[in-house]
């Protein structure tokens, strides 16, 4: 971790031209810069782009206030491509968890263990949904990703490796248009790895509004939790 005043930052430099500052999901700022750059040089950037970045912490602390905190109890609603279904404990089910005429059904014998249910659940999801949402947008941007990965990512809703594209297992209670919008932002990074214009050129051409979908996801990401 480094510092520069008040503002507290972890830094990933690599073979990159640009310096990019990130203020991630859970509130930490992640600075990502070229491998011959000074702190100086990104100390000096950082006091440039200080009133954006206090902005985006104070958005995180307002938006986070708002979380849902679930119960697991009957009647509750959990999220699944952003629609709210409602759970139901009984016994004798066929799974500890599935969804099934509009509701969740847990086995209340279960019910110790429901996070790691419904988030197995989301996983499983995940990898049946999204292969064929990124084969559509991968053609539209004239890429090849490696491997879709479904899984826990700390700071953000997605990410790219050399060998896998990751996403979190989140993602899958949003709304369909919005993970479309993850999806689309990822891919355009095989292109482009900052976000610079040419970046977001980049997403619009395929994606005109993603303007909308980027807002909602920033108001509401807080939400797509259990």
């Amino acid at each position: 971790m480094y510092s520069y005043g008040d503002i507290q930052y972890s830094l990933v430099k690599s073979n990159r031209k640009t310096v990019s500052i990130y203020v991630e999901p859970n509130g930490s700022v992640l600075v990502r810069a070229p491998n011959d750059i000074t702190l100086e040089k990104i100390n000096d950037i950082l006091g440039k782009k200080r009133p954006w970045i206090y902005r985006a912490l104070a958005e995180f602390q307002e938006l986070n206030h708002k979380k849902v905190e679930r119960k697991i109890a009957n009647g509750e609603g959990f999220l699944f491509l952003g629609k709210s279904y409602r759970l139901k404990l009984d016994t004798g089910l066929a799974g500890s968890l599935s969804l099934f005429q509009g509701y969740f059904l847990l086995d209340e014998n279960q019910a110790s263990q429901a996070r790691d249910l419904f988030v197995k659940f989301y996983k499983e999801q995940g990898k049946e949904f999204l292969p064929s949402r990124v084969e559509y947008f991968k053609d539209k941007l004239g890429v090849e990703p490696n491997k879709i990965v479904v899984r826990e990512l700390k700071k953000r809703w997605a990410s790219r490796s050399k060998t896998a594209l990751n996403f979190h297992w989140k993602i899958m209670l949003a709304p369909i248009s919005i993970i479309d919008y993850i999806i689309v932002h990822e891919l355009a990074h095989i292109l482009k790895e900052d976000h610079s214009l040419e970046f977001w050129e980049i997403v619009e051409s395929v994606m005109p509004d993603y303007i909308e979908r980027k807002n909602w996801l920033r108001m509401n990401g807080a939400f797509l939790d259990i």
